[in-house]
Order: C-alpha cells, then sequence, then structure tokens
C-alpha cells in the first residue's frame, strides 16, 4: 500500500507550486487528496499542471475530492445538479492523473453531508442515492476513472451491510468503496473489539476497496454513548490489522491520514509508520 494524506494541500489550485509538492514528499507521503471547490469550473489545463508540479517532487493524486450537491436530496434539481458536477470531476480526476474520485452519499440535514438527520436511510433516500449513483457511474466508465463511495454512522450509508447493497445494487463495475472504517464504528462493541470489527467490514468490502483513510477512535467517558474520530496513535483501533487487511485487499492503494492540521500530521504519520512496522509491512513507492 502506499501513504497519502487529506491534507498540506491549498485549496486553491493556483497555490499548488513546487513548495507544496515537496512538503508533502518530504513528510513520507507519495498521494494527496485534490480538493475541488468547484469542479465545474475547473479546466484542463489548471488540472495538468497541478499533476506535473506533484509528480515533480514524486507525489501523485491519491483521489480527485469535489465538492457538490447532495446525491440524496430531495430537491430534484439540486440532486441532478450533485449528479452533473460529480460526472464533471471524473474528467478532472482523469485531467489530474488520478483513478479516482471520492464520493461523499450526502445527507437530508441541510447543514452539512455527515450529519444525521430524519429519514437519512429511508427506502426513498437509498433509492434516490442509487439512482444518483447510476447516472454518475456512465461518466466514470467513460473516463476510465471509479467512483469511491465513503459512508458512516450518520449517513445514508449506516453500515457496512448497507454500502455493500448500494454498490451492488448500482451495479457498476465503476462504483467502489473508500475504506474508512472507523465511520462505522457504532456501537461499544465494535469500539472495544476493533480487531474483530475490522476482519468483518474488511470481509464484507475489501474486495470493493479501491482507497481507505486511516484514523482512530476513542469511547468518551460520558453518560450517554458518545465514540470519537481521533488522529491515529490516539485511540483504541487496531491499527496493524487495518493495515493489514488493507494490503491484502488493495495493495497498490492509498491510504491517506485525514481530518488533522497541517501541524498535526507528521505525529500522526509516525503513529501510522510504527503501526506499519508492527504489522511486518512497508510503504510501496
Amino acid at each position: 500500500m502506499r501513504a497519502g494524506v487529506a491534507g498540506m494541500f491549498p485549496l486553491d489550485l493556483s497555490l499548488v507550486d513546487e513548495g507544496v509538492a515537496q512538503r508533502i514528499r518530504q513528510a513520507g507521503f507519495t498521494g494527496v487528496s485534490a480538493v475541488l471547490r468547484d469542479p465545474e469550473a475547473c479546466t484542463e489545463e489548471e488540472l495538468v499542471r497541478v499533476r506535473e508540479v506533484l509528480a515533480g517532487a514524486g507525489v501523485t493524486v491519491a483521489h480527485a475530492n469535489p465538492l457538490y450537491e447532495r446525491l440524496v436530496d430531495t430537491d430534484e434539481e439540486k440532486r441532478q445538479a450533485g449528479v452533473r458536477a460529480l460526472r464533471y470531476s471524473c474528467r478532472c480526476t482523469r485531467w489530474l492523473g488520478s483513478s479516482i474520485t471520492h464520493v461523499r452519499p450526502g445527507s437530508l440535514n441541510p447543514r452539512g453531508h455527515w450529519l444525521p438527520y430524519p429519514g437519512n436511510t429511508s427506502p426513498e433516500t437509498i433509492d434516490r442515492l442509487i439512482r444518483s449513483l447510476r447516472e454518475t457511474a456512465s461518466a466514470a466508465e467513460e473516463e476510465g476513472v471509479v467512483l469511491a463511495l465513503e459512508g458512516g454512522v450518520p449517513s445514508p450509508l449506516d453500515t457496512m451491510e448497507r454500502v455493500r447493497y448500494v454498490i451492488e445494487a448500482v451495479g457498476s463495475p465503476a462504483v467502489r468503496f473508500n475504506m474508512d472504517a472507523v465511520n462505522f464504528v457504532g456501537s461499544l462493541d465494535d469500539a472495544f473489539d476493533t480487531t474483530s470489527f475490522l476482519h468483518r467490514i474488511f470481509d464484507l468490502l475489501g474486495e470493493y476497496t479501491v482507497c481507505g483513510h486511516i484514523k482512530d477512535t476513542r469511547v468518551d467517558e460520558m453518560l450517554t454513548l458518545h465514540i470519537s474520530e481521533c488522529a491515529p496513535g490516539d485511540g483504541i483501533m487496531d491499527l496493524p490489522t487495518y493495515l493489514r487487511r488493507f494490503e491484502a485487499a488493495c495493495p497498490d492503494g492509498f491510504v491517506l491520514i485525514e481530518h488533522l492540521p497541517d501541524k498535526e500530521i507528521p505525529r500522526a504519520k509516525r503513529a501510522v509508520d510504527a503501526a506499519l512496522a508492527q504489522a511486518g509491512l512497508t510503504w510501496r513507492e
């Protein structure tokens, strides 16, 4: 597997220069997530320039991460706008020299794509998600890229079983999975036995995995259930098992550190490197 980071990359693509690329590579990463704030405004010239600047330092785009309207929005005009932007993002992904477009399912919550809301997992919501993915998958197939679908407990894709159901319901080889296991830890049983939890999610979704996020999890000591994401090494997730199973499922894929300020990324990378060594593995260049 390969080391990547979701961070250390400016939101303004015009600021991607040799210095940015060198900092990413010197931090030990060969891949980076490229956020596209307005994918439909991106041009081939702009994205090819970004690709070439990164390549000069030995860095590739692990996946394009476009922003777009919710794929499950009840407003049909907004849903179609999301599909249109995501379809165009597949072309952007190719221009960036990547093979993966990151896909979030969205939420019915108007305050955010990853926030819980009543009806997020209703049959009607799941049907809209499947329809949106089918409409996008044809563009991914044409561009020669795949859609890496992510989920999590608060989202329409709240369980690993539902993720598999949606992937198989769409029925396209271009719809695959981003293995962010922490997002699916939803009970104390899972949190206190992450080894068994990880084996279950990889057994179910390993064959569809094309990339992954590596994070950690902790149980907060409160009177109601609070399970929080934290930096690698700061929690109770069995990171060596995650890495062993990822290597077996997707040996050429990128595992990306995410959701950390840039200044905290080096410490997280050291923790992941230690887990990798414990797993008896090394990064691929």
